[in-house]
């Protein structure tokens, strides 16, 4: 192996140029020539490669965003646009790619190689809704947590300014995950994920405790995904049986994909970074890195997929016992 490629794919994450920067230092490292697709899978078809040296990833490990640039691809969903992409590949004679992408890109990826078995990928998950299985943390989770936890306290100051009801509308189309951890984190007096059923008798209650125990604001923290139909129309329901009280909106959206990644996110970046480029090395391949028990560990692409939170009964009497 000589040369190998690296690139992004889907949404951004903070901790993507971490992740890129490990990927190349290390290459380098390792006597390795590499280059950088840039815009994802788009640029790959259009054979968009940049070479990358140690300066080009210097000082970038604090920004967010992806200096590769990012996109989603309709054509590398086609036979067509794998077949224009493997002849990019050869052209470029590029031996190898990682890949920080989602379980979206992992398929199409997985897809690929079934047609072009000569082309090892290894894969490194990212994603805010933390939901890729085979990995315990993705990148980016933990900047877009705290990224909603701060934004959560900062609304309650108001809402205990003003004695105000608040939902906050969190990122999460079919995962919990920063609902439920910056809800915690913060106090939230109710959290509504889409893995659960909305008790709204339930929720009622709640708010009507709180207001009883003379608490000068409640807040909601919704995942944009949950049942009911994310924050403006919980808040329709809320409004119906607490009609004197006041109840703000506040959508987070995309503020939660953006921003200089956490501690956390960096280090992770850079282990899962790192170990890429020497799985390949090993002669590992069509695999994505993963962290279980903050152990480094391999998932073969075609069993990656969304995985589900899961709250079991512990969790559910921890968070009746914190809410409200």
């Amino acid at each position: 192996m000589q040369k190998i490629a690296v690139m992004t794919s889907g949404g951004d994450v903070p901790g993507l140029n971490a992740c890129i920067r490990a990927v190349v230092r290390t290459a380098i490292f390792n006597q390795l020539k590499i280059v950088g697709i840039q815009h994802g899978f788009e640029g790959l078809i259009a054979g968009d490669f940049v070479p990358l040296h140690a300066q080009s990833v210097s000082n970038i490990i604090q920004l967010g965003g992806t200096m590769l640039k990012s996109s989603r691809s309709e054509l590398f969903r086609t036979k067509e646009g794998r077949l224009l992409a493997y002849e990019k590949i050869k052209k470029e004679n590029i031996d190898a790619i990682v890949l920080i992408g989602g379980d979206g890109s992992f398929a199409g990826v997985n897809a690929f190689i079934q047609e072009y078995a000569d082309i090892p990928f290894i894969g490194i998950p990212k994603t805010i809704d933390n939901d890729i299985a085979g990995t315990d943390v993705c990148i980016g989770y933990d900047t877009a947590l705290n990224t909603a936890m701060e934004a959560i306290d900062k609304i309650r100051d108001t809402a205990e300014s003003h004695e105000r009801i608040f939902l906050v509308e969190v990122m999460g189309r079919d995962s919990g995950y920063i609902a439920y951890g910056a809800g915690l984190a913060s106090g939230a007096e109710s959290i509504l994920i889409p893995e659960t059923k909305a008790d709204i008798e339930n929720l009622e209650n709640i708010l009507k405790k709180g207001w009883n125990r003379k608490k000068a604001s409640l807040i909601i923290v919704v995942a944009e995904g949950d049942e009911n139909g994310g924050a403006y129309k919980t808040a329709e329901m809320v409004k119906k049986y607490m009609p004197t009280h006041y109840v703000g909106i506040c959508i987070l959206g995309h503020i939660q994909r953006g921003g200089s990644p956490s501690a956390a996110d960096r280090i992770l970046a850079s282990r899962f970074g790192y170990t890429s480029v020497i799985a390949l090395l090993e002669g590992k391949k069509n695999i994505m890195v993963g962290i279980q028990k903050n152990e480094l560990c391999f998932t073969p692409f075609e069993e990656v997929k969304k995985q589900h939170l899961q709250i079991n009964q512990s969790t559910l009497n921890m968070l009746n016992a914190l809410t409200s």
